[in-house]
């Protein structure tokens, strides 16, 4: 039985797509059905309508992974674990509800995976974790932390949930950890990259001048499932399929919506200039925030990712991110 952690977000319905295609056996987390229902159209979105029985062969359980005794009871014969499941925010008053969810979620996940002696682990982490060093001009797996640079509580919590599965590998839990870039993928609108085709389609004139990696959904699902079914091991694998500018990756987005291409640039004083705008708006008015300093930091930073370990121990070839814009932009387009 393969156990897929964060089953209804975005890399773990798509998962689920081709773990269902390869005819395995899997049990799915979930926390509420809403989420459930909206993996249900992801999932008819790839098999077709008529096939919603196929859906019905995942057996689904609904269970937190901080609820250690349903979580508990999810891990009965199971033999790999993808741990998909993780919160994604960079606003730092998050920081004791991230550090519940992804660091302690994660040591749950380790803690149950040697209990009940599963014989592999796929950790989904974050580009967010690799550390630039300044002698190189790219990014691999060899980056290390460094605790002395300033960093999002997001990247903080997901390389805690790193340290917890390397502990898992020193007890002879085999595992495996991918780090992919921003994730380019349908289905998912309304958080991470998905809202990005939100914005833009409802309209958006600005751009950042940063640069970071980009990779299709389809790409991140089947190098996972290459590397749990292959002999690989207490690896790291850098997921990035293109280093894109934001100006680049906005472009082809409107492009691919039919929609004006963002050409308006938002220098780092007009960015902190709408920070502290928001920031009054919230302490006086309770308004939401959207923007935060680890943002603009990353919305500024330039950063090359490398994926030649992943292409060489794998000979994959990477989806060219236009074409994962232009599918992810035709459901978009059916669905609003």
């Amino acid at each position: 039985m393969i156990l897929v952690t964060g089953a209804t977000g975005l890399v773990g319905t798509h998962l689920l797509v081709k773990l269902i295609k390869e005819k395995q056996q899997v049990r799915a987390l979930y926390r509420s059905e809403a989420k459930k229902e909206h993996a249900r159209k992801v999932v008819s979105y790839y098999f077709g309508q008529q096939n919603t029985e196929i859906f019905d062969t995942i057996d689904w359980v609904k269970a937190d992974i901080i609820d250690i005794p349903a979580l508990t009871e999810a891990f009965d014969n199971v033999s790999h674990v993808y741990h998909c499941a993780a919160w994604i925010t960079f606003n730092p008053k998050h920081s004791k509800k991230l550090r519940k969810i992804n660091i302690e979620g994660t040591a749950n996940i380790v803690n149950l995976c040697l209990i009940h002696r599963v014989k592999k682990l796929c950790h989904v982490s974050s580009i967010a974790t690799l550390e630039e060093d300044p002698a190189k001009s790219f990014i691999d797996e060899t980056a290390e932390w460094n605790p002395e640079t300033h960093k999002s509580i997001y990247a903080i919590t997901k390389y805690g949930a790193e340290m917890e599965v390397w502990r898992g590998a020193q007890e002879n839990l085999q595992v495996i950890i991918v780090n992919p870039g921003i994730i380019i993928g349908p289905g998912f609108f309304d958080n991470g990259s998905g809202y990005l085709f939100k914005r833009i389609h409802a309209g958006m004139k600005y751009y950042t001048r940063g640069t970071t990696g980009y990779v299709a959904i389809e790409d991140v699902t089947n190098i996972m499932l290459q590397l749990m079914m292959g002999h690989y091991h207490n690896e790291r694998y850098v997921l990035v399929g293109e280093n894109l500018s934001y100006k680049e990756a906005f472009t082809m987005i409107a492009n691919a919506l039919n929609k004006p291409v963002p050409t308006q640039e938002a220098s780092p004083f007009l960015l902190k200039f709408a920070y502290y705008l928001q920031w009054i708006g919230h302490f006086f008015f309770r308004t939401k925030r959207s923007i935060f300093k680890s943002s603009i930091r990353s919305a500024l930073s330039t950063s090359f990712y490398k994926n030649d370990k992943v292409k060489e121990e794998l000979n994959h070839t990477f989806t060219p991110i236009e074409r994962a814009i232009e599918e992810t932009a035709t459901l978009f387009l059916k669905q609003h």
